[in-house]
């Protein structure tokens, strides 16, 4: 089962609900199988790890995946919560585009 999401990773996103409502940051991970996305320095959770030879162990930071809806595109015109949708250019061209104020994303 192929599932298909609108944002992509890199894609700069506000979080619009939960513990972090919003925080702003970049998609680091999209997680298809499981509806989530990873975001950089969102939903972070402070892990204890034993050492091991390659880590020396202690207290690690570590960003935990949110739902894909808890997410929206961030707008790069307006800087506020956007959808995203799709034209076709005039050279046949399909890009997604911020339906808040029309701009071409990525």
């Amino acid at each position: 089962m192929n599932k298909k999401f609108k944002l992509k990773r890199g894609d700069k996103v506000i979080v619009v609900a939960g513990k972090d409502k919003g925080k702003t940051g970049d998609i680091l991970k999209v997680l298809p199988l499981l509806d989530k996305v990873v975001v950089s320095g969102v939903n972070a959770v402070k892990k204890h790890t034993k050492p091991s030879k390659t880590s020396q162990g202690g207290i690690v930071s570590k960003n935990m995946p949110l739902h894909i809806s808890n997410v929206a595109l961030l707008d790069p015109k307006t800087n506020k919560a956007s959808r995203v949708g799709y034209k076709i250019l005039e050279n046949g061209e399909k890009k997604r585009v911020a339906k808040r104020s029309g701009e071409i994303i990525g």
